[in-house]
């Protein structure tokens, strides 16, 4: 049934395509190999900013799709920016104005660098090759705060929900917001969605989600796995994630290789 009606593969990078060292293994690229070769459209729909993100999937070595900064650009397989938008530089500034806690790395996603309050060792990891380059500022002297989206990250997950439930008590309407891992939350304009920018692409290709099959491990993908005829959770996701979506097949971990075999035993066996 999934083979018949598959025409679009849709995958989130971090937990899902990139295994626990941050890269996309041989085995999940000669996968995709495959899968472009018989023509299944491929969509990549990740948090990551497009500077950081083109340089994994590049290693694909197919031609896809790119959702970046969870909806709020997409380019196309030739590299073309089809679609961006940023929050408003007071918008921004109105968030940092409050009364977080100042353990907690803040990061603004801008076009070419990312501004961040604090070194964070754990977050430079994420990048293993520095195509996004961080730069450290006092938030408080900043001219122009316009952002793609604002990102915070600390271990400690309850720190976090606070700054998330502070922002949503001051603006209860105006932000979409996700955790994409427990240590990270981050809001973005109200438009912005995986769902949403997938949803232009579809359109595109004169396809809808019922073509669609799609994987994930986290909350900024649940609108994405919800929306498509088969939606796919990675064993490394959170319970809560998957208490949440319970009616969604659970995988093996990106570890395992969770998507590529996933892939090659549905649709290319």
């Amino acid at each position: 049934m999934i083979r018949e009606n598959c025409k679009v593969i849709i995958s989130d990078l971090d937990g899902t395509l990139l295994n626990q060292h941050h890269v996309i293994s041989d085995y999940t690229r000669s996968v995709f190999q495959e899968l472009h070769q018989q023509n299944y459209l491929i969509v990549v729909a990740t948090g990551r900013h497009h500077l950081d993100a083109m340089p994994l999937v590049e290693k694909l070595g197919v031609p896809l799709y790119l959702v970046t900064s969870n909806g709020a650009r997409i380019h196309s397989p030739s590299k073309e920016l089809l679609f961006s938008i940023n929050m408003e530089s007071d918008t921004v500034k109105s968030i940092l104005s409050l009364d977080i806690d100042p353990e907690i790395t803040t990061v603004l996603f801008r076009e070419d660098i990312w501004q961040t309050n604090r070194h964070n060792e754990k977050l430079n990891s994420f990048q293993k090759e520095v195509t996004y380059h961080p730069q450290l500022v006092d938030f408080k002297k900043l001219d122009d705060y316009e952002a793609i989206k604002i990102f915070f990250t600390h271990e400690n997950h309850d720190k976090l929900k606070k700054v998330r439930d502070l922002i949503l008590e001051q603006y209860p309407d105006s932000f979409n917001h996700a955790f994409s891992l427990p240590i990270c939350l981050e809001f973005m304009d109200k438009r912005v969605d995986k769902s949403v920018a997938i949803t232009k692409i579809l359109e595109i290709e004169n396809l809808n989600f019922n073509h669609a099959i799609s994987f994930g491990d986290g909350f900024n993908d649940e609108m994405m796995l919800a929306s498509t005829g088969k939606g796919l959770i990675m064993g490394n996701a959170p319970e809560t994630l998957k208490n949440k979506l319970s009616h969604l097949e659970v995988i093996a971990t990106n570890h395992e290789d969770g998507v590529a075999k996933y892939l090659s035993e549905s649709l290319l066996k």
